[in-house]
């Protein structure tokens, strides 16, 4: 299980330096030096860093890596790439990429796919749907834990935000796990 996990994040390291994002580790890793405890400890390490909260767990590294590498992608609508993606084109990559699942079309077509549950139940790696224009789903993120989900803004493009912001606490609507 050591090796996996070592292996698992030399691979990270890799695919995050070979997006232009360069992980700088505090110290050299030796297969031999590291047991799960303190490979989790050095994920929640650098992806504090690099997402600019404090991670206190990491379930799923390769979710935070892929989400990682979409951070600061301008927003635009219907985009699809790293030139410019909108939230449902954002979940339905990192989707894809970290679950191997297929989801398409707009937020309202993805939150069909969910089975919603409560808040507080919210685990990584679900989703969270706003109403932003307060009659339809408008909006999706993928949940982080401690009330964190990374989204594609309008404004800002690939950010994360807190479910608590003011604005986000007054359009959120229901959060769920893709049930296929």
């Amino acid at each position: 299980m050591r090796n996996l996990l070592y292996s698992f994040l030399i691979l990270i390291c890799f695919s995050l330096s070979a997006s232009g994002k360069i992980l700088v580790f505090p110290d050299t890793l030796e297969e031999s030096a590291y047991d799960e405890e303190q490979v989790q400890l050095k994920w929640c390490f650098i992806f504090s860093n690099e997402l600019g909260y404090n991670i206190d767990r990491i379930g799923n590294p390769e979710l935070y890596a892929s989400i990682y590498n979409w951070i600061g992608t301008p927003y635009h609508y219907s985009g699809e790439n790293h030139k410019g993606i909108d939230c449902s084109g954002f979940v339905c990559h990192v989707y894809k990429e970290v679950y191997d699942k297929t989801l398409e079309g707009s937020s309202r077509d993805i939150y069909q796919l969910t089975n919603p549950k409560p808040i507080d139940e919210l685990k990584e790696g679900d989703l969270v749907f706003f109403k932003i224009n307060r009659r339809r789903i408008s909006h999706v993120g993928i949940y982080l834990g401690q009330n964190k989900f990374a989204h594609a803004s309008v404004k800002s493009g690939v950010i994360i935000s807190d479910l608590d912001e003011s604005y986000y606490a007054a359009r959120y609507y229901s959060g769920g796990q893709i049930v296929r």
